[in-house]
This record gives C-alpha cells, structure tokens and sequence, in this order.
C-alpha cells in the first residue's frame, strides 16, 4: 500500500516526517544547543504565530531545520513591516518625507549587512537569521527588495497599470516566495518562476479581500486603467458603488488571481518531497479566499473574506492527498 494513502488515515499530526515522531527527538527550537539561538528562534516562531497562523500551520509539516529558517524568515519580513510602521506612526498624519524613508532604509541596509557577515547584534530576529544563512543561500538583494517594496506604501496610495501593480506585488509577496524557496529546496530552476508566480497569486487575493479596509487608509491598488476599462472610478469606490460595473470587475481580477495560482501549482512538484505539503497547505487555504469572496457576491467593502479555523484544518487532507497524486 502507498504509505501516504496510509498516512491519511492518520491524525494529521502523523502526516509530520516520521524522525520527529520519535521519543528521543526534541522539539523544533529545544534541539539547538545554544541558549541564544533557542531564545532568537522561539521568538521568531512566536512572531509567526501570532501574526500568520494560516502559515505557521503549514509550516509546522516541515523537518524543523526548515521550520526554524522559515519562522525566522517570516519575523523578518514582520521587522520590515514594523521599521515602516513606526515611521507612519512618527509622523502624525503629517506627509512623511524621502529624507525619513531613506534613513530608515539605510539602517535597516546596515543591519542586514552586518547580519549577512556575521554579526547580529542583539536583535534576536537578526540572529536566528544569521544564522538560517549558514545553511541557505538568501541574496541579500532579495531582503533588501522586500524592504523597498514595503516602503513603496508610505509614499505610493494608487496604481495606473497592472504592470505598476505586478512590480509592487513582486517585492512584497514574490521575493518572500523566493526566500522560503531557498529553504523549501528544488532543483529545477524553473520552480522559482512559480515561487514568483505564487506571490502575485497570494498578493492579489490581499488585495481583493482588503478593498474596503484599504479605502478608508486612501489606498486603492486597483489598477486605475481597469476601473476606468469598467466605467469605474475612484468617486465610485470611495462611494461603495455595488452594481454590476463593480461585480464585472472583481470577476476579471479573480479570474486573473487563479491564473497565477495554476501556474504555481506547476511549481510544487519541484520542491523538495519534505517541503510540498506545507506549500500546498498555503497554496489551498489563500486561494479559497477567493471562493468566499465569489459567495460573498464580492462584497469586499465591508465584509472581509476569510476561512474559518474549520475551514483551514478541511484543507489538510486534501493537500496530503494531492501529494499521493503528483
């Protein structure tokens, strides 16, 4: 019998690889010897807890050296978000300046240099980070973009064209893709064009769900040339106009959304066998999202969609089961 068939049958915790179900295996961050690394990680992992739990679910199915650099991933994009949070909350409503933002920039550029050499300092993000690079290859560039990415929001409120779009989508959510991709391994290059092709998916469907809740921070990532393409315009938005101008649009950006999920799915047979389940897990639980937005009638202004706990955990066994079929 296929011994993943058997697993199903299992609670899901047994669907863990089978050397962390022993007795004499520690836990994900009590096996590090160190008492700084332990401390660095578990504040990491309690990051990702407390801020994606969708993820840290699927992440708990990896070995733990991969779940490790993966909670200290994560932390690192959330030091991004809190770096360019803290300077939205110093500037009181007033214009913040590019002065502001480069300093910002820069001490976070001096930072991850140092991180990258060696030296963390005492942020334990910083050291479990360090730390992961000592067993994956992570570009500097690619944090660094990721930084330039989140900054793009403290001086960026609307979007002309998809392809303004696609390069914001690209640095916030695709090069997260591409960092974890390092972790989850693969050895045909191609996998990285879906890791970037599963960003945009998840970033879109962000964007999707948030409409209303962006609105009220004047934001709006539509693409002013497709509202316009649907007779559409920001008076309207900001007006909660539910007609069927706005249904045909969130149809159209849907329909495009799942178009960058089925060409990341090409993508996951490629990673490494340890680290599928959980890529799929997430793949399944973001873009249900947009199932709920279609039940909802897309309703975005004021009912944001999301999946119950019980919603999340039905995933699981259909995610194991696409594994049997691959």
């Amino acid at each position: 019998m296929n011994p993943s068939v058997t697993l199903l049958n299992k609670p899901y915790q047994w669907l863990r690889p089978v050397y962390e179900r022993t007795s004499l295996h520690r836990g994900v961050i009590d096996q590090l010897d160190q008492p700084d690394l332990r401390e660095a990680y578990s504040v990491c992992r309690q990051i990702t807890r407390d801020h994606a739990k969708t993820f840290y679910l699927a992440t708990r199915f990896l070995p733990y050296p991969k779940q490790r650099s993966i909670f200290a991933i994560y932390a690192l994009c959330r030091h991004v978000d809190d770096l360019v949070d803290e300077l939205e909350d110093s500037a009181s409503g007033r214009r913040i300046q590019a002065a502001e933002v480069h300093q910002v920039v820069d001490r976070f550029r001096r930072d991850l240099h140092r991180a990258y050499d060696g030296d963390s300092g005492s942020n334990p993000i910083l050291v479990a980070f360090s730390d992961t690079l000592k067993s994956f290859h992570i570009p500097i560039s690619q944090p660094l973009e990721l930084m330039d990415g989140v900054g793009m929001d403290l001086y960026k409120n609307r979007y002309a064209t998809f392809d303004e779009l696609y390069t914001y989508s690209y640095k916030v959510a695709s090069v997260v893709g591409l960092m974890t991709s390092e972790v989850f391994g693969y050895e045909d290059p191609a996998a990285i064009r879906h890791a970037v092709d599963l960003g945009i998916a998840m970033q879109l469907t962000n964007i999707l769900r948030d409409v209303g809740e962006d609105l009220e921070r004047d934001r709006i990532y539509l693409p002013a040339d497709e509202l316009a393409a649907y007779d559409l315009t920001e008076r309207d938005l900001f007006a909660h106009t539910y007609d069927e101008r706005f249904m045909d649009l969130m149809a159209f950006q849907v329909a495009r959304a799942r178009n960058y999920y089925e060409s990341a799915d090409a993508g996951i047979p490629m990673l490494s066998a340890d680290s599928r389940l959980p890529v799929i897990m997430a793949r399944e639980n973001y873009s249900r999202i947009l199932d709920v937005i279609e039940r909802n009638l897309y309703q975005v202004y004021r009912h944001r969609a999301f999946l119950t706990t019980g919603e999340k955990l039905k995933i699981l066994p259909r995610a194991a089961w696409k594994l049997t079929v691959r």
